[in-house]
């Protein structure tokens, strides 16, 4: 029976690292890890941004250096480089559970490009931790008093991702009810 599925994945293209629409996912991965890793690099560098650095760029949002040495919202805070290699290793690890869900996959594009936004995001931050012992993060929105965390461009293509996800999903769901009724 294995044999017989092997034999199936093989003629529909599919195998554990590369599937129909893996090279969608790839650029989208890859473009999201550039424009990430350019970004921040041309602040620190560019700039000369330095931690605590920031300036005003519209009403609702300040450009502010901040390196994040534990996960979302600083939970589990530690600037130990045991630490750092520690998240980076599982953000590496769980890339590649994404990209055998992305090569299994033959969903369509939008889960493509959602998983690609998805591990770029989590390789670029990774990266981060490896370099720079943290991830830099750069983005404060706030309004009415209000601020909220502040953030990359890996950040956003995570939560855009998982949107995206959550959307083919939901999609997904409509058109299997259609199908059955």
């Amino acid at each position: 029976m294995a044999d017989g599925v092997k034999v199936a994945d093989i003629k529909a293209g599919r195998s554990w690292l590369w599937g129909p629409y893996s090279r969608l996912g790839l650029w989208s991965a890859l473009l999201t890890l550039l424009v990430d890793q350019a970004h921040k690099w041309w602040m620190i560098l560019g700039l000369g941004m330095r931690e605590g650095d920031r300036f005003g760029l519209l009403p609702f949002l300040e450009i502010i250096y901040v390196k994040n040495t534990g996960i979302s919202y600083s939970l589990f805070d530690s600037a130990s480089f045991e630490w750092q290699l520690t998240l980076a290793g599982f953000a590496a690890v769980v890339s590649l559970a994404l990209w055998v869900w992305l090569a299994r996959s033959s969903t369509g594009w939008l889960m493509a490009i959602s998983l690609g936004l998805i591990i770029g995001g989590a390789i670029g931050n990774a990266i981060d931790r490896v370099l720079l012992g943290g991830v830099a993060d750069f983005f404060l929105l706030h309004a009415f008093g209000y601020s909220w965390y502040v953030f990359n461009i890996a950040d956003i293509a995570i939560v855009a991702g998982v949107a995206g996800l959550l959307y083919d999903s939901v999609i997904a769901s409509r058109n299997d009810d259609t199908k059955s009724a």
